[in-house]
């Protein structure tokens, strides 16, 4: 399992959710820094930093609740719904506003929203393609840093 955050957002808490070893991993596409600490110092840090707590528990309410919603989704909705559900979360989890609209700012390839939304490939290239054509989104292809 994977998961998105922004940039400044809490991820990986085993600790937390008194799991060892953490249930998921965390991928990077784009340059980041993560600060991390062994879990045998997570309850002093909570004892010392209460607000670090109280933040840790928003952030994983929120990320049952984004759970909960996928989950519904691919229960009671088809295949585009999903990819258009998820691609307004990345828009506006990740989006910055320009001037012909929202721009998604990191590398994103079909293959991901096919995962992210439970579906294949092929139908995720043809849905996409679809709006494309119909000019709903733009796509653009990554191209290599030099």
């Amino acid at each position: 399992m994977s998961t998105w955050s922004n940039p400044g957002e809490l991820f990986g808490m085993a600790r937390a959710l008194q799991r060892t070893p953490y249930p998921a991993n965390a991928v990077s596409v784009i340059e980041s820094l993560a600060v991390s600490w062994p879990s045998e110092l997570w309850d002093a840090f909570v004892a010392r930093h209460p607000i670090f707590g109280v933040r840790a528990m928003q952030m994983l309410g929120g990320g049952l609740q984004e759970a909960h919603s996928r989950m519904r989704e691919m229960a009671t909705e088809d295949a585009e719904r999903r990819v258009a559900h998820a691609v307004l979360r990345l828009a506006h989890q990740a989006g910055s506003k320009g001037s012909s609209g929202i721009r998604i700012d990191f590398p994103l390839s079909r293959q991901d929203i096919a995962e992210m939304t439970s579906t294949t490939l092929h139908t995720v290239s043809r849905i996409l393609s679809t709006w494309e054509t119909a000019e709903l989104i733009k796509g653009e292809r990554q191209r290599p840093t030099q």
